[in-house]
C-alpha cells in the first residue's frame, strides 16, 4: 500500500507513494479453534461450519445499505462495521516486517501512544537465512504484536518475485526464485495466524517494479506466470492458509489486477479454491463493475483525485479531514450502492464479499464476544528473534586469505562509512516501523569490542540524493584508515527518507526505484581509496539487495552483505564479524556483475516499451534470476545460494531412489572444519531431454544443516512429481514427460557438490 507524506504541501502533490535451532517468540495462544495449531482438522472443520451457518444468518438481517458499508473502508485503515448487529470494524496495519506506527483515522499519527515495537530484519533477510523455521518465528514475533495493538489484520508478508534489481521493494521481497519463497511463506503465515491475526500475502500479481506500477500493463506468457511468478501465492493459499490477499497497483494483461477476472476468479478463487479475503491495495480499484464482478471484495484507499478535490481543509493542522462523506465517493460507496440497486444480479456478488469478510472476523476472534488474548509487544523473546534472523540472514560473500573472523587482539580499528550510524527502521514507505531501539553497526561493534578497544570513525561519504565523493571525507577516512590495524567499512544504500522527512532520497523505497544499481554518494571512489590505504578492509553493505561492486570488488579480501538487519542488526553483524556468529546466510537471489547482465534488462523490458510507456513485457519468460544466468552462461558476481562460512563442509556421495513420479535423495553431510556452523543443502534439478527449453537448473528442495567440528549427519530430500513439471501453453496444463532427470546437490546453484540421475 502507499504511505501518505506527513507535510501539507506535499499530501497534495500526491502520487508519491510510501505498499542451532531459531530461538522462539513469546507465544501468545489464540483463543480460536481455527487459528490454534494443536485443534485437530476435525474440530477445525466443524466450527468453520457452524460459522457459515452464523454468517447466513447475519446475511439475511443486513440491509443492501449495511453490506455496501462493509465492502469499502471508513478510515484510513479500517473498513466499515455494522453496530446494531455486533459486527465489528477491521483495523488493518502494515507490515510486513513490524508493525507500523500508530495513525489516526485520518492518517495524522497519532502522539502519546506506545508503538514503539520490535524492527524485525527486512524480508530479502529473512529468506537469506534459507530457515523455514525461521519463518515462523517472525511470523509469530508479528502476529504477537500486531495483536497486543489491536489489529486484525496484518499488511504481509509480501512475496513478489525480484525481477530486477532496481525496484524500490525488493527489500520488502523474498527472492527470485518461486520455490525458496513458497517455502518462507507458508511458515511466516501460519506463523502470524496462530497468534489470532490474519495474515495479508501481497501484492498479487505482477507488481515487479515502483516505477510506473500504477499504470504498467504487464504481458507474459502463461508458463513464465505459471512456474515463476504464482507459486509463492499458490503456497500461501493452499498450504499457508492465508485469510487475506491484497491486489496489486498495475495491470495484468490489460485489466488492472484488483479487479482481474482471470487472476481473481479464475486462478485464485477458481482453481486454488481460496475462501478468504481479497482486499485492494490502497486506491488500486479503478471501476466500480469490474470491482464488483472480477473479485475484489474490500476497497481500502481510493483514488487521491478523489480524496484531495472533496477534503475541509484545517488551517491547524495543514491536513485534510476526512469526513464520513468522502467514504461514500469510493468505487464501492455510495456507485455500488446505486449499481446493486439497478440490477439484481450484482447481489449476490455482493453477498459473497460480506461472506467473505464475515469469515475473516470469525477465523480472527472478532465476532460473538470471542475473547483474543492481548498478545506480546517488544518482549525480550521478540528481540531474541530479531537478532537469529540477522545472524543466520548476513551473508560473508568473499573471504580472502581468511580476513575474517576479525582478530579480537587487534590494537585499533576503524569503522567507516555513513551506514555504520544511520538507523533505518522509519524507511521504506509503508513498511516503516518505530523500533523501540537500533543497534547500528558502530554501536554492535563497540559493544562487542569494549570499552578498551580503540574504535576511530569517520562518516566516509553523505547520504544526499546526487551526492557524489567528497574529497575531504575521503580525505578523512583515509586518515582514519591508515592509522588503524584494521578497517570495517560500512557502506550500501538506504531507504532515503522516513515518516517525518519527505523528499527524493528514495533508494529503496515503496513509489521509487532506483536509478541504477551503482552505490550512491560516491562510495565506491571512498572504498577504493580505503582499500588503496589499508587492504585490511572489510567492506560491509547494507541495503534492499545487490549493487555494482565491480570497481573494487577484486581488491577487497572481505565482503559482507548485511541487508537491513533490524533492530539487532548491529549486534549480530559485530558478532558475525568477531567470529562469536559463524555466518549461514545464503543469497536468495542472483549478484549480477553489471546491471545489463540482468534479465530483465538484457532480455525483457524495464521500465517499459519504447514508445509506449504503459505496457511491460517479460520477454526473459522463465529465464529469472539464476534461471537465465545458468542457461545462457552468465557470470554473476556472486550466484544464488551463494554464501561462505568459517568452517567447511564435505558432501557425500547423491544416492536417489524413484518410485513412480516421485524421488528420493540422500547424502552426508560433514562438518571437516574446526567451528560450529551451518550449511543451506540445495538440490537442483535438470530436465535431460525435454519438448520445451527448460532452465539449466530449478532448485526444487534444500535443508539447512547445523553441525558441530567433525560431526555428520544424513540430509534425506523428497521430491514430488512438481519438481519435475513444468507448464505447456499448448496442454493448458502441468506435465511431467516421461524420461531421465540430473539432480544436483551443492553449496549454490555456481557451486555443486553431487550429481546423480533418476528416470520417472
Amino acid at each position: 500500500m502507499f504511505c501518505f507524506p506527513f507535510r501539507r504541501a506535499a499530501l497534495l502533490a500526491a502520487a508519491v507513494f510510501c505498499a542451532a535451532a531459531p530461538l522462539a517468540p513469546a507465544q501468545t495462544k489464540p483463543s480460536s479453534a481455527t487459528s490454534s495449531p494443536t485443534a485437530t482438522p476435525a474440530n477445525r472443520q466443524q466450527l468453520l461450519l457452524a460459522n457459515e451457518v452464523k454468517i447466513d444468518q447475519l446475511l439475511k438481517k443486513l440491509t443492501l445499505e449495511e453490506k455496501i458499508a462493509m465492502i469499502h473502508a471508513n478510515s484510513s485503515f479500517t473498513s466499515g462495521g455494522v453496530k446494531r448487529l455486533g459486527i465489528p470494524e477491521i483495523t488493518t496495519s502494515d507490515g510486513p516486517h513490524g508493525v507500523r506506527p500508530e495513525h489516526g483515522r485520518d492518517w495524522t499519527l497519532d502522539e502519546g501512544v506506545n508503538d514503539s515495537g520490535t524492527y524485525l530484519p527486512t524480508g530479502n533477510t529473512l529468506a537469506a537465512t534459507w530457515n523455514p523455521a525461521l519463518g515462523y518465528a517472525f511470523g509469530s514475533v508479528l502476529g504477537a504484536e500486531a495483536n497486543f495493538r489491536g489489529k486484525d489484520i496484518i499488511l504481509g508478508p509480501g512475496i513478489n518475485i525480484i525481477r530486477t534489481p532496481l525496484n524500490g521493494r525488493n527489500f520488502e521481497y523474498l527472492s527470485e526464485d518461486p520455490y525458496l519463497v513458497s517455502k518462507m511463506v507458508v511458515g511466516y503465515i501460519r506463523g502470524v495466524q496462530d497468534q489470532g491475526v490474519s495474515a495479508c500475502v501481497k501484492h498479487y500479481a505482477a507488481n515487479n517494479q515502483e516505477e510506473h506500477r500504477n499504470d504498467i500493463d504487464v504481458e507474459m506468457s502463461e508458463r513464465a506466470l505459471r512456474e515463476i511468478y504464482l507459486p509463492g501465492f499458490q503456497a500461501a493459499v493452499q498450504e499457508g492458509g492465508v485469510n487475506s490477499l491484497m491486489g496489486s497497483y498495475n495491470k495484468f494483461r490489460g485489466q488492472y489486477a484488483t479487479h482481474n477476472a482471470y487472476l481473481m476468479n479464475d486462478v485464485l478463487k477458481g482453481e486454488w479454491g481460496f475462501k478468504g479475503l481479497v482486499i485492494s491495495d490502497w486506491g488500486s480499484v479503478h471501476n466500480t463493475m469490474e470491482g464488483l464482478r472480477n473479485g475484489t471484495d474490500l476497497e481500502m484507499g481510493t483514488d487521491l483525485s478523489l480524496m484531495y478535490n472533496s477534503v475541509d481543509q484545517t488551517a491547524s493542522a495543514g491536513m485534510p479531514k476526512l469526513t464520513p462523506a468522502l467514504y461514500d465517493k469510493f468505487f464501492f460507496g455510495t456507485a455500488a450502492l446505486e449499481a446493486v440497486k439497478k440490477d439484481k444480479t450484482l447481489e449476490p456478488l455482493l453477498d459473497d464479499k460480506v461472506r467473505r469478510i464475515l469469515r475473516v472476523m470469525y477465523r480472527t476472534n472478532m465476532m460473538d464476544g470471542a475473547k483474543r488474548q492481548t498478545g506480546a509487544y517488544n518482549a525480550p523473546q521478540h528481540q531474541a528473534t530479531a537478532r537469529k534472523v540477522a545472524e543466520e540472514g548476513i551473508v560473508l560473500l568473499k573471504n580472502e586469505g581468511n580476513v575474517l573472523p576479525l582478530r579480537q587482539a587487534s590494537k585499533s580499528y576503524a569503522v567507516i562509512g555513513a551506514n555504520a550510524t544511520r538507523e533505518n527502521s522509519l524507511g521504506g514507505g509503508s513498511s516503516q516501523v518505530k523500533a523501540k531501539y537500533e543497534i547500528t553497526p558502530l554501536a554492535g561493534l563497540q559493544k562487542a569490542l569494549g570499552a578498551s578497544t580503540k574504535i576511530a570513525y569517520a562518516p566516509g561519504y553523505k547520504i544526499a540524493r546526487g551526492q557524489q565523493a567528497d574529497p575531504q571525507l575521503i580525505a578523512e577516512a583515509v586518515a582514519v584508515a591508515k592509522a588503524a590495524e584494521t578497517v570495517i567499512l560500512v557502506g550500501g544504500t538506504t531507504h532515503g527518507y522516513d515518516y517525518k522527512v519527505w523528499s527524493d532520497n528514495a533508494y529503496d523505497a515503496e513509489g521509487y526505484d532506483k536509478p541504477d544499481m551503482k552505490l550512491p554518494f560516491g562510495q565506491d571512489e571512498l572504498i577504493k581509496a580505503v582499500l588503496a590505504a589499508n587492504p585490511n578492509t572489510v567492506v560491509v553493505l547494507m541495503g534492499g539487495g545487490v549493487v555494482d561492486v565491480s570497481a573494487w570488488a577484486g581488491q577487497a579480501k572481505g565482503i559482507v552483505e548485511a541487508w537491513y538487519p533490524g533492530m539487532e542488526g548491529g549486534n549480530a553483524l559485530a558478532q558475525v564479524l568477531l567470529g562469536g556468529i559463524n555466518p549461514s546466510g545464503k543469497l536468495p537471489l542472483t549478484w549480477p556483475v553489471k546491471l545489463e547482465d540482468s534479465p530483465a534488462h538484457k532480455l525483457g523490458e524495464y521500465p517499459s516499451t519504447p514508445g509506449n510507456p504503459l505496457k511491460q513485457t517479460y520477454k526473459e519468460d522463465v529465464f529469472v534470476g539464476y534461471r537465465y544466468f545458468d542457461t545462457y552462461k552468465v557470470a554473476p558476481q556472486f550466484a544464488f545460494g551463494h554464501g561462505l562460512s568459517y568452517t567447511t563442509f564435505e558432501y557425500g556421495k547423491l544416492t536417489v531412489k524413484s518410485s513412480g513420479q516421485n524421488a528420493t535423495a540422500t547424502l552426508t553431510i560433514r562438518n571437516t572444519g574446526k567451528a560450529a556452523g551451518a550449511e543451506v543443502v540445495q538440490l537442483y534439478v535438470h530436465d535431460d531431454q525435454a519438448s520445451v527449453k527448460r532452465p539449466e537448473k530449478e532448485l526444487k528442495a534444500f535443508e539447512k544443516v547445523f553441525l558441530k567440528p567433525g560431526e555428520s549427519k544424513n540430509v534425506t530430500l523428497n521430491l514430488g512429481p512438481e519438481a519435475f513439471r513444468f507448464y505447456s501453453e499448448t496442454k493448458k496444463q502441468w506435465v511431467l514427460e516421461p524420461g531421465q532427470f540430473t539432480l544436483q546437490v551443492g553449496s549454490s546453484s555456481r557451486d555443486i557438490r553431487q550429481t546423480a540421475t533418476v528416470k520417472l
